[in-house]
């Protein structure tokens, strides 16, 4: 699956989720023992208790981050599947040795929207963070601005998300709630791509409006190896 059939897929399909984007901060060093941990054991885990697992990365600007997604269909699905996870054998078993390796495991956005497919082949996904005063008024602007621009340069969007409403129902795991965000991906086939290349009307956007409440956040991202073409 390409890029834009990613995208049009989850588009026609309608499908809104509860998504969690999750980033650690990580002990200098641990960040392949925990995706190797991950990977063996937290997957297949969390999937038994009806979590979707997402995409798994590398933070290229941050050797010790670790960022991944999961996602539910609904709030109570997200309540039940993970008291299911953390009470269950599974992370009983292995969670000592995960939270050895973290420092930080709390900046977390509860989201809503579609997770990101990553396509075959992209070594690079971008991960952008928005923080808008008004969250309706940067979604339209989104819409008519920003994503045919990204559209018109082969990197359309492989998801947007924005902050969800709902409250947190499973309190044992913080999530931000300073500010609503919008996040959106990108995905390019190489690490030293330029993901605003030719997008001028995109950054005369961000440079234009005040209507911000922090600063823009852009992430560079690898995908965890073998973990790129994964239907999500």
């Amino acid at each position: 699956m390409d890029a834009v059939d990613a995208v049009d897929g989850a588009e026609a399909a309608g499908v809104v989720d509860v998504v969690e984007l999750r980033q650690y901060t990580l002990h200098p060093g641990t960040r392949d023992t925990l995706i190797e941990l991950f990977e063996r054991e937290f997957v297949t885990g969390q999937e038994d208790c009806g979590i979707r697992v997402g995409p798994r990365f590398r933070d290229l600007d941050g050797t010790d981050r670790f960022v991944w997604l999961r996602a539910f269909s609904d709030m109570d699905v997200r309540k039940k599947s993970l008291t299911d996870f953390y009470d269950g054998p599974v992370w009983a078993q292995h969670r000592d040795e995960a939270n050895a390796t973290m420092i930080d495991s709390d900046d977390v956005l509860l989201l809503r929207g579609t997770q990101p497919q990553v396509p075959d082949g992209a070594e690079l996904v971008v991960a952008t963070i928005v923080y808008p005063v008004d969250p309706d008024e940067f979604e339209a602007a989104f819409e008519l601005r920003i994503r045919p621009v990204l559209a018109s340069t082969g990197t359309p969007p492989l998801a947007a998300l924005r902050t969800t409403r709902a409250v947190n129902n499973f309190p044992r795991l913080p999530v931000r709630t300073e500010a609503d965000a919008f996040v959106w991906f990108t995905a390019h086939e190489r690490v030293d791509e330029d993901p605003w290349v030719a997008s001028r009307e995109a950054r005369a956007y961000f440079a234009d409006t005040a209507d911000l409440r922090r600063e823009t956040q852009t992430f560079r991202l690898a995908p965890v190896q073998g973990e790129a073409g994964s239907a999500l």
